[in-house]
């Protein structure tokens, strides 16, 4: 069955790119409403989060309807994705989602809070019944079908702390909170320079991010080995929300990052041939468990 929450839950935090200070409030939402972003700084104008409304994708993925964008949704969508949550009302007073710690625990831990609903609706699934592949250069994603959703992911960074790092796991919302959630965002201190002079990441800071120089991490410990690949998977997550089902299939991932994501998530969203949608009584998937 779908879910909501049970109650409104709010925070408030810095814009990573933007630095502006932004509340969020999360609300429940009626069965069939998906997940819907309302800027309520312009009179609760909605923004569905959706492919067809995916604007940019460098360093995060924005939204735009009608000219009116919010940035950096990847981790909050993430969280909500994985942990099964299917309507809900997303409310935030500016243009860009609190980047909190870095990671998508803050919002798992205000999913728990808010307690979960189960609605009188049947979930639709997206299955994918025959390979698709999505591609730049080396970098690919592949996804063939399974009987529920399974991510691998692999990346290779030259960098002493990094280097080549995979992450395997069939997702529930149990390994999903247990898994993935922690992992922080991660960039390199040699960037900063160049990407503050293109007015990214002014709230940016050792206290949202993991900062790398040249020899290892500034600001350790990591709260893995592989916190890096575990971001990435993060990341992939809240991008395949925007196709706007959850997915049956085994999402294989190689270097690659929003671009590639979001790509991928149009593929899924047209349905055919590779895709159908499917009843949750068609298929043999658990009903997730309070996260």
């Amino acid at each position: 069955m779908q879910s909501t929450i049970r109650r409104a839950v709010e925070t408030s935090g810095v814009g990573l790119h933007t630095g502006c200070q932004v509340k969020l409030r999360l609300a429940p939402a009626p069965p069939g409403t998906g997940l819907v972003f309302r800027r309520t700084d312009l009179r609760d104008f909605e923004i569905p989060a959706l492919r067809q409304h995916v604007s940019r994708v460098v360093l995060a993925t924005t939204l735009m309807k009608r000219g009116v964008m919010l940035s950096t949704v990847e981790h909050l969508l993430s969280a909500l994705y994985g942990l099964g949550i299917d309507n809900l009302y997303l409310d935030i007073d500016s243009l860009e989602v609190p980047i909190l710690d870095g990671s998508a625990l803050p919002f798992v831990e205000m999913v728990r809070r808010a307690g979960r609903v189960w609605q009188d609706r049947e979930r639709t699934f997206l299955a994918v019944v025959q390979d698709l592949e999505v591609r730049d250069g080396d970098k690919f994603i592949r996804v063939t079908p399974a009987e529920q959703l399974r991510i691998t992911y692999e990346i290779d960074f030259d960098h002493p702390a990094i280097g080549r790092q995979t992450l395997d796991l069939r997702l529930t919302p149990e390994i999903y909170a247990d898994e993935v959630a922690f992992a922080r965002t991660f960039g390199f201190l040699a960037e900063v320079e160049q990407l503050q002079q293109s007015n990214l990441i002014r709230g940016g800071s050792l206290e949202n991010a993991v900062v790398l120089d040249d020899e290892g991490v500034m600001n350790g410990p990591l709260r893995a080995p592989d916190e890096f690949v575990r971001h990435k998977a993060l990341d992939l997550l809240g991008d395949i929300a925007l196709c706007g089902y959850p997915v049956l299939g085994h999402v294989h991932a190689h270097k690659a990052g929003h671009a590639l994501h979001t790509d991928l998530a149009t593929r899924l969203a047209r349905v055919s041939p590779s895709c159908r949608l499917v009843t949750e009584e068609s298929v043999s998937v658990a009903r997730p468990s309070r996260p």
